[in-house]
């Protein structure tokens, strides 16, 4: 068997969904590449809420943002690298950095006056709770 040295810069995607996911997570930016990335979300429904939760492990709360527009609320930020990084000689690197956006559209019963958000050991965890006045079940009737 061969070892073979892991080079972070080499593109190499294993799966085609690889592939596809690095060619659109990379914009272009005056000529340069401009690393982009999606953190992966999961999201729940309780009886009272929505909750969304993102992981963003090495994030300064400073550095995301959340912002609701209409019915979409959208979170984004941007991970930088340290000038560390040149002064060591890395022999791989996983971790993510660049910025990033997750857009969520929001449904029709839920109140976005009280919408909460919390960051706690790399989770963004954003609370929506639902209007108990909205309901957001319709009967439509078949003529």
């Amino acid at each position: 068997m061969t070892l073979i040295r892991y080079n972070p810069n080499k593109f190499q995607p294993t799966t085609f969904n690889g592939f596809i996911d690095r060619f659109f997570n990379e914009e272009m930016v005056s000529g340069k590449s401009e690393r982009t990335f999606s953190p992966q979300v999961d999201i729940a429904e309780t009886e009272n809420s929505f909750e969304i939760y993102l992981a963003l492990p090495g994030f300064k709360k400073e550095d995301i943002h959340i912002d609701i527009n209409a019915d979409q609320l959208t979170v984004s930020g941007e991970r930088k690298i340290k000038d560390e990084k040149q002064e060591k000689n890395f022999k791989s690197v996983e971790t993510h950095y660049g910025t990033f956006s997750r857009s969520f559209y929001l449904p029709d019963n839920i109140d976005a006056d009280k919408i909460d958000a919390s960051y706690t050991d790399g989770i963004l965890e954003v609370l929506v709770p639902k209007d108990e006045k909205k309901e957001n079940k319709r009967l439509v009737n078949i003529k």
